[in-house]
């Protein structure tokens, strides 16, 4: 972490993941978010010198900060984007398949801490929510031109919220008055129309996660690297996800499972499902959670969990 950046970042699982990667010496690994370097740190620190560490972020920060780790060690590569371009960057590299990637999914600490980024309403800021400040959309603008209908289903499919469609009715009206540019005002707006608060949760916490996963196209991305990432694991390689929602950990626990196992078999089948290629990957162990230490001294910690699979000889299908 840079000297000058005040916002404390705490690596989430930063052992069980690294370790679940089992790090070659002359291996390539991939850190697909960055963040502020937690489990690059650690991941170099087992690499040898012929290793290599391709790292990727959206934040113009954490990029800085990547960068500042490349000039002092040349076994790191920064790619400034999201891991969606996951094959891309590798083949702008000249790199081909790699032994590991590591994806830390959800918002760093600095960014949530950081009151000018917009993302939490603890703070009155403006209303950004970019991991990228330097392109795209903010929230503030989405909301600002999105339809009723729009606001509704991103507010219910991204934050599992039950007073959806008030808080897009009430966003609506409220615009034609006065902009909703504020983290203030678009949590009072959920405060006014959650009914039902949920226990030791603030009423904006699922509109403000739904509007922060649309803005950053969070769930679209998870979704396209996985089978990148898969294409691109050397025989033995792992993939290790930490995710912080059930709609993150849902995608990730989908495609492992459906790519570690055949699909049914017909009854007329005149093969035996003994005798299929081997599925291409292998789930590693079980879902894991940060035990009671690490999340009393993380509490942002408590919602993690960390899955892993490793790729197999068999071949990838066609779809």
């Amino acid at each position: 972490m840079s000297e000058t950046e005040n916002y404390r970042h705490i690596t989430v699982l930063l052992h069980e993941a690294v370790d679940a990667l089992a790090v070659r010496e002359g291996g390539v690994y991939v850190d697909g978010t960055f963040g502020r370097g937690g489990h690059s740190r650690l991941i170099l620190s087992r690499l040898g010198d012929a290793g290599r560490l391709v790292v990727f972020d959206k934040d113009p920060r954490a990029v800085a900060a990547a960068e500042e780790l490349a000039r002092s060690d040349k076994r790191v590569s920064v790619v400034h984007g999201g891991f969606a371009s996951f094959q891309t960057a590798l083949d702008d590299l000249g790199i081909g398949d790699v032994d590991g990637a590591l994806f830390d999914l959800g918002v760093s600490s600095p960014q949530i801490d950081d009151a000018a980024r917009g993302f939490s309403f603890r703070f009155d800021a403006p209303l950004d929510m970019r991991m990228d400040t330097t392109r795209g959309m903010s929230a503030a603008e989405w909301i600002a031109s999105a339809s009723e209908q729009d606001l509704h289903e991103v507010i219910k499919n991204y934050g599992e919220e039950r007073f959806s469609r008030q808080i897009a009715r009430a966003i609506v009206a409220q615009r034609a008055e006065n902009p909703i540019d504020t983290t203030r005002k678009l949590a009072q707006l959920a405060a006014q129309n959650v009914r039902t608060r949920e226990r030791g949760q603030d009423p904006a916490t699922r509109t403000f996660q739904a509007v922060r996963i649309f803005i950053n196209r969070e769930l679209e991305e998870v979704e396209a690297v996985l089978p990148q990432v898969m294409c691109r694991l050397k025989h033995g390689g792992r993939l290790a996800v930490i995710a912080f929602h059930s709609l993150e950990d849902r995608i990730v626990k989908q495609f492992v499972g459906k790519y570690s196992r055949h699909a049914p078999l017909p009854r007329w089948a005149a093969v035996r499902e003994a005798d299929l290629p081997e599925p291409p990957l292998k789930i590693v162990g079980k879902a894991l959670k940060p035990g009671g230490a690490e999340v009393a001294a993380n509490p942002r910690a408590r919602s993690a969990v960390l899955r892993v699979a490793e790729r197999t000889a068999g071949p990838i299908p066609a779809e």
